[in-house]
């Protein structure tokens, strides 16, 4: 009922008073206000009123719906065998080749591996400079790393890891669009395999979907790393948990952060392995970001080739930032998420695994939670 009929009601004017005194336009001394002035005016704000209804109902229930989509994909039962196919790999600092780690870091990081699934270690060996190139003098201690880490774990294969900021959302940084560029990054690569490393692992950033650049790279990078009998591996933007939010993103923001299911399954076929970076979700909550990687876990292994190894990220880290909280993107959170995406989708697949990022920032809380939720 209209607030100002029910208080006022319809009557001729008292002798002696203005009609708009009566009717409630001008407040008494002391009071403030609150009664429009005409009908027009009372129409727009009930209409105000209900826009912004309608607004928050449009943006609040799609939210809560997504959230309670993924709570529901964090239960349900975890098929026997989901874990460790010792496949697994954890991302190294630059330490490990720059000449701050010795001999005895690599006997505890052999003791520290001991018993897990972990046969690859991506060690930070960059990053390229913007024109695609990389200096022998990024990696001085290579070659005394990756002896030792044979002499004190002989089936870990030790893999360069290079990247670079991409030029895709301001100006500065390694653009793909070059065709001197991709050869150039080819040619360090060569380098790389030429000092040693059993492989090399990429992570260029950020990184849009459909960039037919990065597909060209990694078929020229495959055909070198084939031809010294080396993996090609590279870490993998998320896939797209809604239908082409990524487009969604892009022109919203300029940062579409996601890839489309079909992108991820381009790049799979091209390389020998696949990291997903299954972290810096913005999830509020534990049982949110578990279900989000058990989600992206099933959308990865729908289009992932068989003879593709398919890792999913798990956070070793603990910043509290606008894309990552803490206390919600834990290491039990992140390992339940893909026991459960592999328990539904492809419980028995043999290529897969998990990467932990990073060593540095480890705890021995997430060594644990890796150990006891994954290992076994």
């Amino acid at each position: 009922m209209d607030r100002q009929r029910s208080e006022h009601p319809t009557t001729e004017p008292e002798p002696g008073l203005d009609p708009a005194e009566q009717e409630g336009s001008v407040p008494a001394e002391g009071e403030v206000e609150t009664v429009p002035r005409t009908d027009a005016e009372r129409r727009r704000r009930r209409l105000l009123r209900r826009s912004a209804l309608a607004l928050v109902l449009l943006l609040v229930v799609p939210v809560l719906g997504a959230a309670l989509a993924l709570r529901l994909n964090y239960t349900g039962d975890l098929a026997e065998g989901t874990h460790t196919r010792n496949r697994d790999a954890i991302w190294l600092g630059h330490a490990w080749v720059d000449g701050r780690k010795k001999d005895a870091d690599v006997k505890a990081l052999a003791r520290r591996l001991q018993g897990t699934g972990i046969r690859d270690l991506y060690v930070h060996a960059g990053p390229l400079e913007h024109d695609g190139t990389l200096p022998a003098s990024a990696y001085p201690r290579a070659r005394w790393l990756i002896a030792a880490v044979h002499r004190e774990i002989p089936a870990v294969r030790v893999q360069a890891w290079l990247g670079d900021k991409l030029a895709t959302e301001d100006d500065d940084g390694l653009r793909l669009s070059r065709a001197a560029t991709r050869e150039a990054v080819v040619e360090s690569t060569r380098r790389i395999l030429a000092t040693g490393f059993d492989g090399a692992h990429f992570d260029l950033e950020p990184l849009h979907s459909g960039d037919r650049n990065y597909l060209t790279l990694l078929d020229a990078l495959h055909k070198l790393t084939r031809a010294h009998d080396a993996p090609l591996s590279i870490a993998a933007h998320q896939i797209d948990p809604l239908p082409a939010i990524h487009s969604v993103a892009g022109a919203l923001t300029g940062h579409p952060k996601w890839w489309s299911q079909d992108f991820f399954g381009e790049v799979a076929r091209r390389v020998d392995q696949i990291a997903v970076m299954s972290y810096d979700t913005a999830m509020p909550l534990q049982s949110l970001y578990g279900g989000y990687v058990a989600q992206q876990t099933s959308l990865a292994l729908e289009v992932t080739p068989p003879g593709t190894d398919l890792l999913m990220g798990l956070p070793f880290f603990h910043d509290n930032t606008i894309g990552h909280r803490a206390a919600a993107e834990t290491v039990p959170a992140a390992v339940r998420g893909v026991r459960l995406g592999l328990s539904r989708t492809d419980a028995d697949r043999a290529a897969f695994g998990v990467a932990l990022y990073v060593d540095f920032a480890a705890t021995e809380g997430d060594w644990t939670a890796y150990e006891e939720g994954w290992v076994r």
